[in-house]
């Protein structure tokens, strides 16, 4: 079983008579759901995944200390931690006083200033670039089971997207590194016999376009260890897994070089087809360097487009 549903059936079952027999007056005001860290609250979750942090279990959202006060926030947190021991044949982990929670009752604002830094999701264009797309991510996956008030929803709503001019700057600075590591400096390497270099040229390429590719399906791009099972979901390019895959996994040799080569180039082909589906470039050549600097002329704030075209990066 999967672990939002796992989460979800345990809410329905203990969780929410709870809630209605101990705390009627919390429920216009909570929210309840999974969310944050782990994989189970991305989907990403087998059977490997349940060998830690994997147990029946769901976040009891709180709003501020003027709303629902700390001593009721330690009542509600008692009577969660009184709830079932085991689940579905699955154990809940022992309470310990060390930080790291990532069930039970947390306070809305501490949730989300944990994650990208506000503790209601407003942040001004500039901030968008220093707040990690994980934490961005992890404020707006997994699942809400409820929320009357709508206050936690409303928040993740803000970060659901990003702004435009911020997406339109990464994307301009992801598509030039993959130009200078794959299309030149690859070569180059190869050229010279280093192929160490040459391998850390090809890693700095997949990352470029795992960013780019992710970047114009409009999705925030998750930690390195999911971001090719999160590639294969996309609805744009999720064919280049199979491409980049190799890349990163094949040797440098003479033979493999040539191929490297002309793998790069196809990549680079699908993503500038891609941008001019979008109207996001109007270069005509195949140098991604060129269509780098055509995207970053698409941003309309002038401040943010004069910025440097790798300040997105």
């Amino acid at each position: 079983m999967k672990g939002l549903e796992l989460s979800y059936q345990f809410y329905l079952q203990y969780g929410e008579p709870m809630l209605q027999r101990d705390f009627p007056q919390l429920l216009p005001l909570v929210a309840v759901g999974m969310a944050g860290s782990g994989s189970e609250c991305f989907g990403y979750d087998d059977e490997l995944s349940q060998d830690h942090d994997f147990e029946p279990g769901f976040c009891i959202f709180l709003p501020d200390e003027s709303i629902v006060d700390e001593k009721t926030a330690f009542e509600l947190q008692r009577a969660y931690d009184k709830l079932p021991r085991e689940f579905m044949g699955f154990c809940r982990s022992i309470e310990t006083p060390v930080g790291g929670r990532r069930n039970g009752v947390i306070r809305m604002a501490e949730f989300f200033a944990s994650k990208v830094g506000t503790s209601d999701g407003r942040l001004g264009e500039n901030d968008w670039f220093f707040v990690p797309e994980q934490g961005l991510l992890e404020a707006t996956n997994g699942r809400v089971f409820r929320d009357a008030s709508g206050e936690f929803t409303d928040i993740r709503q803000r970060l659901v997207n990003m702004p435009r001019d911020v997406l339109l700057k990464k994307l301009a600075g992801n598509i030039l590194t993959m130009g200078q590591a794959g299309q030149y400096n690859y070569n180059r390497c190869i050229g010279r016999g280093e192929t160490a270099a040459a391998q850390l040229a090809v890693s700095e390429f997949v990352k470029g376009a795992l960013h780019t590719v992710f970047l114009l399906n409009g999705e925030y791009m998750p930690y390195y260890k999911w971001c090719f099972k999160a590639l294969r979901d996309l609805q744009i390019l999720s064919e280049l897994h199979t491409d980049l895959e190799y890349l990163i996994s094949s040797g440098n040799d003479e033979e493999s070089a040539m191929k490297k080569v002309m793998v790069i180039e196809d990549v680079c082909g699908k993503i500038t087809d891609q941008l001019r589906l979008q109207k996001l470039t109007t270069f005509s050549g195949t140098e991604l360097e060129g269509h780098a600097y055509s995207v970053n002329n698409m941003i309309t704030d002038g401040e943010i487009r004069n910025l440097h075209i790798l300040y997105g990066v």
